[in-house]
């Protein structure tokens, strides 16, 4: 898991070819993009651009995915992403490769990062990860969720 400011991407480029693009991707981002799903690699690497309003963390569930990792970053607004690694969680959905996506049940332990606008945090297969969590009351969010498959 990684979590940073966007002006610091550029550390994180070495990372992987497709998890650069990504970022790079982000780094041009225009405010005016339209929601919706935009190719950047085809299906190797793409964006989720959403807005949505943020809710109590007790309504969401911690997830993964096996395919992909999840570069996810706030463009406005501010919203908490819990963490916790998958190793020793109990799924409460199983795996569904169409989705890419499981869930998990709550851990009894976990990091709460606090996402500002120009924040990004990278969740890779082992990383559990609980996104959209309000910090203090609802709020409305503009994120790009950059989806890189790690095939």
């Amino acid at each position: 898991m990684v979590h940073d400011l966007l002006s610091n991407a550029a550390t994180y480029r070495p990372l992987s070819p497709r998890v650069a693009l990504g970022l790079d991707w982000l780094a041009r981002f225009d405010p005016a993009t339209p929601l919706g799903r935009h190719a950047i690699d085809g299906d190797a690497v793409f964006a989720l651009v959403q807005s949505y309003e943020t809710g109590p963390a007790s309504t969401k569930q911690f997830e993964s995915h096996r395919a992909h990792l999840d570069i996810q970053f706030v463009v406005a607004g501010a919203e908490i992403m819990e963490y916790a690694p998958i190793h020793g969680l109990t799924v409460t959905t199983p795996f569904d490769p169409a989705k890419d996506i499981m869930f998990y049940a709550e851990p009894a332990a976990f990091t709460s990062l606090l996402c500002p606008a120009g924040t990004f945090a990278i969740f890779y297969p082992a990383d559990a990860h609980k996104p959209s969590c309000s910090v203090g009351a609802a709020a409305p969010v503009r994120k790009i969720v950059v989806k890189v498959r790690l095939d």
